[in-house]
This record gives structure tokens, C-alpha cells and sequence, in this order.
């Protein structure tokens, strides 16, 4: 985007142009791919106490009951120590000590608020806890190698997965492989997962599924049973009308921090950036807009903009956009595919963030 302070033919709008995310190639330290694990911004203040457990479902109340002991019981123990013994030894010290939780309930029941509760509430230093999606930790992997990833975490005491995605067969072995290898260093363990194909409209995966996926780690899982109504819309979401071209790029000229680009280009730059470093492209971004918005090509692409999506979603950062709207970027054909899980939630996602970004077009 030229740097020019006005549009062609305009006044000028704004002191300086809008950012281009296809302008940033962020180099991200190891270091800072771990720190960065922990609940996103919009999970900082959950907690126990905050978590309101449905009055006619008595297994919520129950699973804040058994995550709080969970999280106290790790409070003294680490990898190096006692708590390998206590809680991932071989030989258990008693059968109904839980060597990891799995969370298991439907959409809206709430499994999210309570992960990130537990890594709130276990009391160890932030670096000793580490927190993300299933998507991020294989990126992690990816990033650092298998290796370096297994002995970086193997001093935490504690490693939380949210959204355990069992569509990729290779990425679930990569998983399992790993944990297998915490496990033996005496990190505790939590998840929660996602449906498998054909299985979306069920609205849960079921213990049973998740503990046979995950195979050799089904020993070190405790099911806890979350019941509720499934307060969210299951099907595809309304996706707002787009903009025009002129009405994003005023917006986004007009907008502190925002960030402007054509959706193509958008697309062919996160091909060259790794999705772990997705997180860092979107430093500082007080708004994204995107002009051009069409369907995806293919399935690569499509995935890289899945992990975009939720890293915007984490950080709440809204988006201005114009030609299709959100809910036609995939074809039927992906969204009837092993991957279709994937790109409802980004549907989801992107449409929340679309609405979000009213406010910053002129009336």
C-alpha cells in the first residue's frame, strides 16, 4: 500500500498510511513461542469463581470441584521431583489420583473457561505453565523440532490443550509422541478436543473417542463429564455485508494501528511466514482490513488462514473487509471435508470479529 496520507483524489485522511501485514516477516525467538502459551487475552480474568455452573447440570459444579484439587495438588510437586511420582510415576501412589484431565462436554458448556481456570489456578511461576491450542503446539513443534519442543516443556509442570483436533492423523501421532515424552518428565496434563469428521453435528467428541485416539495416553486422562445446553449457533453463522473497497480503506486510513491489504496478497504472505509466527504479525494491530475478500483456493491456504483467524480472535482485534462475505470463503467441498470442523470455527470466528468492526466505518 503506498504510504501516501491520502486516497487518490481525497483529502488526506490520516498523518500516516495503515500497515501492511504483508510488509512484516517477524523473526520470533523460541523463547517468546513458549511465554506466549497462556490463555488468550479474552481468558486473563476467568476463574474458578467466575465460572456460573448451571443449577440443573450438577456435573459442572462437580468439574470446578475436581479441577481445583487438580490444580492444588500440583502446587508443590515438579517434573524433577515428588510430583513425577505422585502423578505420572509408572505405578500411581492410588488409583483415584487423576494423572491428567480431559474435559468432555459439548459446544458452550464452558470447557475452555474452565482450562484456562485450572492454569490460572495452579499455583506455579507462568513459565512453568504453558497453555494453547492443539494447532499451536504442533506449530511449536514445527518450529523448534521435536526434540527441543520435548525438552523445553519437560520442565513445566503443567501443560494445558485446548481444542485436541483429531482430523489429521499425522498431527494426533506428533501429539500423542509428544505427551508420551512429558508425560515421562512428569508434566501434568489437561484437554479438551474437538469433533471428529462426521461427528460435527453431535455438538461433543465423547471420552471414549478422544481416550481411544490418543491410544497409549488414555491411561494418563481422567474423563470429566461437562453437561449443559449448547448456548452457541451450531450451523454456519450470518456472516455482516461486506464494505466497498473505498469504505475499508477510509476506515482503514482513518484508524489508529489498523492494517490494510488485499486479500490475495494476504493470502499468498502467509505462505512464506510459519503460522507460529502468526501470533507476532499481529503485534499492535488495532483493526485489520482487507479488501478483495474472495474464496479460498485451496486447502493449504485455507488451513494457514484458520490459524490467522484465531490468532486475531485471541487478541480480539476486529475485522473491516469487503467483496464476499465470511461465510462463502470456502467451498462446499471443504466444508464437507475431514477439515470442515476447522473452517466453521474460523467462519465463526471471522463473522464475530466482522461485527466488531462496524464502529469503525463512517456513518
Amino acid at each position: 500500500m503506498s504510504s501516501s496520507t491520502a486516497l487518490p483524489g481525497q483529502s488526506p485522511i490520516a498523518e500516516t498510511a495503515p500497515l501492511s501485514l504483508c510488509a512484516l516477516e517477524p523473526r520470533v525467538p523460541a523463547d517468546r513461542l513458549v511465554a506466549e502459551m497462556v490463555p488468550p487475552p479474552r481468558f486473563d480474568s476467568v476463574r474458578f469463581d467466575t465460572y456460573v455452573p448451571d443449577p440443573n447440570q450438577p456435573s459442572q459444579t462437580a468439574a470446578v470441584g475436581v479441577l481445583s484439587e487438580f490444580a492444588a495438588g500440583l502446587g508443590g510437586a515438579h517434573a524433577s521431583g515428588s510430583g513425577k511420582r505422585k502423578w505420572f510415576g509408572r505405578k500411581p501412589a492410588a488409583p483415584s489420583a487423576p494423572l491428567g484431565v480431559y474435559l468432555d462436554g459439548g459446544y458452550g458448556v464452558g470447557k475452555t473457561h474452565l482450562l484456562a481456570s485450572l492454569w490460572h489456578a495452579t499455583p506455579a511461576d507462568p513459565s512453568l505453565k504453558a497453555f494453547g491450542t492443539f494447532v499451536e503446539l504442533t506449530n511449536l513443534v514445527g518450529a523448534l523440532g521435536f526434540q527441543q519442543t520435548v525438552r523445553t516443556l519437560s520442565g513445566h509442570r503443567l501443560l494445558c490443550i485446548d481444542e485436541f483436533e483429531l482430523d489429521d492423523p499425522g498431527d494426533t501421532v506428533l501429539v500423542s509422541s509428544l505427551l508420551s515424552r512429558l508425560v515421562e518428565a512428569g508434566v501434568a496434563l489437561a484437554a479438551t478436543s474437538n469433533t471428529l469428521p462426521g461427528k460435527l453435528g453431535e455438538g461433543r467428541f465423547a471420552a471414549a473417542d478422544f481416550l481411544r485416539e490418543i491410544q497409549g495416553l488414555s491411561a494418563h486422562f481422567r474423563p470429566l463429564r461437562i453437561d449443559g445446553e449448547d448456548y452457541r449457533h451450531r450451523g454456519l453463522p450470518e456472516a455482516p455485508a461486506p464494505y466497498s473497497d473505498e469504505q475499508v480503506t477510509r476506515a482503514a486510513y482513518a484508524t489508529e494501528g489498523a492494517s490494510l491489504d488485499d486479500f490475495p496478497s494476504l493470502l499468498d504472505h502467509l505462505a512464506r511466514v510459519h503460522p507460529s509466527r502468526y501470533g507476532a504479525l499481529t503485534d499492535g494491530l488495532r483493526a485489520v482490513c482487507l479488501t478483495e475478500v474472495r474464496p479460498v483456493p485451496d486447502q493449504s491456504t485455507a488451513l494457514r488462514l484458520v490459524v490467522l483467524a484465531d490468532r486475531l480472535y485471541d487478541r480480539e482485534v476486529p475485522v473491516l473487509a469487503s467483496g464476499l462475505p465470511f461465510d462463502r470463503l470456502f467451498s462446499e467441498e471443504m466444508l464437507n471435508g475431514g477439515y470442515r470442523k476447522k473452517y466453521f470455527r474460523a467462519i465463526s470466528r471471522l463473522t464475530a470479529l466482522a461485527r466488531d468492526a462496524k464502529g469503525l466505518v463512517a456513518q
